[in-house]
């Protein structure tokens, strides 16, 4: 199926993304994405009422479908009705909260080339509006993870439209983050690392 973006720009997914995974099962949540442990973990918050977190469905515009069979229906070409904005949204503790997932295999920063311009204005609008927006960073290869706050973020960011670097280093993720403790369940508490944030604001 042939999905384009709304300038028309056919959509190619990163090699990355359709490579197969190795699986470990020696332990239950080796292999999985860090998009499946927060769906995991939203889970685990919605059935125990401690908040209602999702994932945001992407705005797809069907263009044609084929019937290979009466009973079938496929898909053969879409578009991106609108640029995606971040992956998450919901509500804890009467909070509105938005934030966006990354990984990345390198171990020693956060490259900024896959956050777009569109998804930092609209977390910066969240921002002015009293909501939490924040990044939920992976470094995969030192299985480490990170709550990265958008008032922590946006410097960095401007720093790259002004010339600097393109990337964030670790030691400035750790400096200015929370890093988030792994458990079995729920897998990534990443509602105790937002408390420790706001304490930490309003102390």
């Amino acid at each position: 199926m042939a999905i384009r973006y709304p300038n028309g720009k056919k959509f190619n997914p990163s090699v990355s993304s359709t490579k197969k995974k190795t699986y470990d099962y020696s332990f239950s949540n080796r292999g999985k994405s860090l998009e499946d442990e927060l769906n995991d973990t939203n889970e685990y918050y919605l059935a125990h009422g401690l908040a209602v977190i999702h994932k945001k469905p992407v705005p797809i515009q069907i263009v044609n479908v084929r019937y290979p069979a009466r009973s079938a229906a496929v898909i053969t070409e879409a578009y991106f009705r609108t640029p995606s904005t971040t992956d998450y949204n919901g509500v804890w503790n009467g909070y509105y909260v938005d934030f966006e997932a990354k990984e990345t295999k390198n171990k020693t920063s956060l490259p900024l080339q896959n956050i777009h311009l569109h998804q930092v204005q609209h977390m910066k609008q969240v921002i002015d509006q009293s909501g939490l927006a924040f990044f939920i960073v992976n470094f995969t290869v030192l299985d480490r993870y990170f709550l990265l706050p958008f008032e922590e973020f946006y410097p960095l960011w401007k720093r790259m439209e002004d010339g600097g670097r393109k990337s964030i280093t670790l030691s400035e993720i750790e400096e200015r983050s929370i890093e988030i403790n792994t458990g079995f369940h729920p897998r990534l508490d990443y509602i105790q690392a937002v408390a420790d944030w706001i304490k930490h604001k309003t102390d």
